[in-house]
């Protein structure tokens, strides 16, 4: 497999490996380690509900901070849930500690009172550990069902927002006399919003919320091999500048990552190839047919392989070193049930000591606070100082920030 040319890693490099046994008590000092899953894996629905449920508590077994699903509507191609808050109860009785996040509700089409209720008895029955993405996206033909119009698309997600918020917050719901129970506590401050563009991490920052990056996203036409960073930066650096003063600084980014051992990375390369044709030729728009595996690796901005070549090509991302939690999911690679949980538990062993990324009990508690001004605030300034000196800094990284809603 082609790696990129390796940058030195957030921390240095560990030459151990942690005890799985005692991987929920260990910790780094930098972007906190996530799950994400789509439910894709080629079974019926029970058990891709089955799968991500294990998946959920191994993760939390082996020192992941948070787990995140993603909400799709009818059918199993593009996703395989389309009520996140349900199947994250039931992973809420299954563990005791990770962080629970959507990724994400799909705001204009769903209704803003109701999905504020979910949130909010999901938060207590999990002991407050809910973190909510919300975005403006899904796909197309979603909106008809729910007699929404596809070109109202920003216009309903403002417009459901607001009230998702006033309805978290407490206040009276759309003018009225009636308040949320049970009642939200912080949650309205622990909100993410998922977005492609410096405008949308602008919107974001304005809020105060944090901010939900890409596994991968279209390259402009001016420079179409334009590495991810030099797409997301920007993203980041408005995100950054818009935030009011006492905001937390939140920044996820969302990678594709399969770790395997030697003796299965020929067979993650092959369930790979397929799924990132696919990738490749929708969402990116690239003439994909004709190209091998590096190519499409490459393309899609995905990390396959042993520990030590996921652990190169994740050290060459920017973005990481800005954002202060990383999420992992195996899609589009057509992993199976077990490669997922053996490459949850290599991200938190072998990969994660690796590059410094935070894990274990403590990542999880750091997550639950992250919306803390009190906290954030220290973080922040040490953030700036960092964006603004050396190879680091946003604005050497890419000059402009920019890009579309």
């Amino acid at each position: 497999m082609t790696t990129p040319p390796a940058t030195p890693p957030t921390s240095p490099v560990s030459t151990t490996s942690p005890d799985p046994a005692t991987a929920s008590a260990t910790t780094g000092s930098g972007p906190r380690l996530g799950f994400f899953t789509r439910l894709l894996e080629d079974a019926p629905a029970p058990d891709r509900y089955r799968f991500a449920l294990e998946q959920v508590q191994h993760a939390e077994r082996v020192g992941f901070a948070s787990a995140w699903v993603a909400q799709h509507h009818f059918g199993e191609h593009e996703g395989g849930l389309p009520s996140p808050f349900v199947l994250l109860a039931a992973a809420a009785e299954r563990t005791t500690r990770i962080g629970l996040g959507t990724g994400v509700v799909t705001l204009p089409i769903d209704d803003p009172v109701r999905a504020a209720e979910d949130a909010a008895v999901l938060d207590a029955l999990s002991g407050g550990r809910v973190q909510l993405g919300v975005a403006s996206g899904g796909t197309d033909s979603s909106f008809a069902p729910f007699a929404r119009e596809v070109i109202d698309r920003r216009e309903l997600f403002e417009d459901h927002l607001a009230v998702f918020l006033e309805t978290l917050e407490g206040h009276g719901i759309r003018g009225s006399a009636a308040r949320l129970y049970p009642a939200a506590g912080t949650l309205a401050g622990r909100v993410w919003q998922g977005t492609f563009s410096a405008a949308g991490g602008a919107r974001a920052g304005a809020r105060g919320h944090g901010v939900m990056l890409s596994r991968t996203q279209p390259r402009p036409a001016a420079n179409p091999r334009a590495a991810l960073h030099e797409v997301q930066l920007p993203i980041v650096a408005a995100y950054r500048d818009a935030l009011p003063v006492r905001a937390p600084y939140r920044v996820l980014a969302s990678r594709t990552a399969l770790v395997v051992d030697e003796d299965d990375r020929g067979r993650a390369l092959d369930l790979a190839r397929d799924g990132l044709r696919r990738l490749a030729s929708t969402f990116i728009g690239a003439d994909a047919g004709d190209l091998g595996i590096d190519d499409l690796i490459a393309l899609t901005d995905t990390h396959v392989g042993t520990p030590e070549e996921v652990t190169a090509s994740l050290a060459a991302d920017h973005t990481l070193r800005l954002a202060t939690d990383v999420t992992f999911q195996v899609h589009s690679i057509a992993a199976t049930h077990e490669l997922t949980l053996r490459s949850l538990e290599l991200l938190a062993t072998e990969v994660a000591p690796r590059l410094g990324l935070a894990t274990g009990a403590a990542a999880s508690t750091a997550l639950h606070r992250a919306h803390r001004t009190d906290r954030a605030n220290r973080a922040r300034a040490g953030l700036h100082d960092h964006l603004a000196t050396g190879e680091h800094r946003v604005d050497a990284l890419v000059p402009t920030p920019g890009g579309n809603a």
